[in-house]
């Protein structure tokens, strides 16, 4: 008998889309999953929707949005698209939307829009 396990889940909170620009041309990373923790990142048992991201050692880790800190996690690679659940300790594949408009004050966390232009180098985002 296969282990079959029954799920349901969806797109998660998308509020934080400012338009539906970039959603059809997100691209697909790996996520480490050792670098994010249960109770900060992914209290519900998934990683939520708009949760920010940066590309580090070529996967994702959390975006560190502190202003001084311009390279490796300081430099925002874009947003998790969909919430994406966790399962296990193995690195995994998310969408990340890396252009288009986002509302800021929406994205999940204490998130503010990258003044540096050297944190947001790696997209095109307008904040609204």
């Amino acid at each position: 008998m296969p282990r079959l396990k029954n799920e349901t889940f969806g797109g998660g909170d998308q509020s934080w889309l400012g338009s539906t620009h970039g959603i059809a041309n997100a691209r697909t990373e790996v996520l480490d999953i050792s670098t994010f923790t249960a109770g900060t990142h992914y209290p519900n048992g998934y990683i939520p929707s708009g949760t920010p991201v940066a590309k580090v050692g070529g996967v994702l880790v959390p975006y560190d949005g502190t202003e001084a800190t311009v390279t490796g996690a300081g430099i925002l690679a874009g947003f998790v698209l969909t919430d994406q659940p966790v399962v296990g300790t193995a690195d995994f594949a998310v969408p990340v939307l890396d252009h288009g408009r986002v509302r800021a004050s929406k994205v999940p966390g204490t998130f503010t829009a990258p003044a540096a232009a050297a944190k947001r180098a790696a997209t095109t985002f307008v904040f609204v």
